[in-house]
């Protein structure tokens, strides 16, 4: 059994590895994929990388034989550089080895979006309780702990919007789309029927 010659180079979304395996047969070639497994077999030629550095999505990862070399697309289920290809790193995602993972581009859209709704569904639900009790008692802590847990919860964007949003707006504003945050300064809003004033 011969070791094969291989490199590998990656995005964010996607590792690309090649197998040197000149002239291999594409009829002779086969590939598994597991969430931390590549198995690559032609004949007696074997390379089997486990356990990966992160899972990968198994339907979504695919390959080509080509003359010289077989190239491997794994697709990453979570966003970011792995910065090597095996590593036996505790699995970000092992709580979750459930149901078929949406690609990572897809689980980051549907966060976010969860996210604003969250904070809209809490802030509705504190005005809705500020005004059946004194609105001094409670409240602002409750909210407090709320937006701390979506902060720990958060991907790094959106903890950079909720950052930069409160900062630049004196506490007036905060929000999770570092898309529009991002572009410029957040503008202070005060609230209905107040005036804001810089005591720094």
């Amino acid at each position: 059994m011969s070791q094969l010659r291989h490199e590998f180079y990656e995005t964010d979304e996607k590792l690309t590895l090649s197998v040197f395996d000149k002239g291999a047969d594409p009829a002779a070639v086969s590939v598994e994929f597991e969430p931390r497994k590549v198995l690559y077999k032609n004949g007696d030629k074997v390379l089997e990388l486990q356990p990966l550095k992160g899972q990968i999505n198994p339907t979504e990862s695919n390959y080509t034989v080509g003359k010289v070399k077989i190239e491997i697309r794994l697709v990453k289920i979570a966003i970011g550089r792995w910065g090597g290809l095996i590593g036996d790193s505790p699995d970000p995602l092992a709580p979750f080895p459930a149901a078929p993972q949406p690609t990572a581009e897809v689980a980051r859209k549907k966060e976010r979006k969860n996210w604003d709704k969250l904070s809209a569904e809490a802030l509705a639900a504190e005005k809705e309780k500020s005004t059946e009790e004194d609105p001094n008692v409670g409240g602002d802590a409750t909210l407090n702990s709320f937006f701390q847990k979506i902060f720990k919860d958060a991907d790094p964007d959106t903890q950079r919007a909720m950052l930069k949003s409160y900062q630049e707006s004196g506490g007036t504003t905060l929000s999770t789309n570092w898309e529009e945050v991002g572009k410029g300064k957040v503008e202070v809003k005060p609230p209905q029927g107040s005036e804001w004033k810089n005591w720094g």
